[in-house]
C-alpha cells in the first residue's frame, strides 16, 4: 500500500471518529426538565425603565436569551441572534435579551453606570430586540444560569420547547427558533 493511501485512510478514520464522538455528545446532551412546561412569567425593566413582561408577547414565539457584557461566548452569539431576529420577526418571533450582569439598585449612580455599560454593549452589537436588566433575578425560575449564554425557546402557546446552555451553532439556534414558531 502506498504511503499516501495509508495517510488518507488514517485521516478519514480520525475524521469519522471525531464525527461519531460529536454525534454521541449531542445525542447524550440531557433534555432540560423545563421542556414541555409553561415558561415562568416575569416582568423586567428595559434600559429605559419600562417594564416588559413575557405575557405581553403572548401568541409570539420567544427566545429568552440570558447573556452578560463580560461573557465571551455571548459576544460571539449576539450577531447571530441579531441576524435571526431580523429574518424571523415578521413571522411572529421575538427575542428578549436578558442581561445577567450584576446591578446595584441601592446605589443610583452605580445603577446608572451599569445600565450605560449594558446599553453600550447593545448599541455596539446592533441589538434590535428588547434588552432587559436584572436577569439574575430570574435565574432560579429558569433552572439556574449555570452557563452563559443560556437560551430558552418558548412557543406561541407559552410552552418551553428547547433550552440551550452555553454557546452553540447558529444553525442549532435557527432550528430551535423554527421549532418555537411551528408549535
Amino acid at each position: 500500500m502506498k504511503r499516501s493511501t495509508l495517510i488518507h485512510c488514517v485521516v478519514l478514520l480520525l475524521l469519522a471518529v471525531f464525527a461519531w464522538v460529536g454525534w454521541v455528545a449531542a445525542a447524550s446532551r440531557p433534555v432540560s426538565p423545563l421542556v414541555g412546561k409553561p415558561a415562568p412569567a416575569f416582568a423586567l425593566e428595559d434600559l429605559n425603565g419600562k417594564k416588559v413582561s413575557l405575557d405581553s408577547l403572548q401568541g409570539k414565539a420567544v427566545l429568552i436569551n440570558f447573556w452578560a457584557t463580560w461573557c465571551g461566548p455571548c459576544k460571539i452569539e449576539t450577531p447571530w441572534l441579531v441576524d435571526l431576529h431580523g429574518r424571523y420577526a415578521s413571522q411572529g418571533f421575538e427575542i428578549l435579551g436578558v442581561s445577567a450582569d450584576d446591578i446595584d439598585r441601592s446605589d443610583p449612580a452605580k445603577l446608572s453606570a451599569e445600565k450605560k455599560q449594558i446599553a453600550r454593549f447593545a448599541v455596539q452589537a446592533h441589538i434590535s430586540y428588547p434588552v432587559l436588566i436584572d436577569g439574575g433575578s430570574l435565574g432560579n425560575s429558569y433552572g439556574g444560569l449555570d452557563q452563559l449564554p443560556t437560551s430558552i425557546y418558548v412557543n406561541r402557546k407559552g410552552l418551553i420547547v428547547a433550552v440551550q446552555q452555553g454557546i452553540t451553532s447558529k444553525s442549532e439556534i435557527e432550528a430551535n427558533i423554527k421549532k418555537a414558531l411551528a408549535n
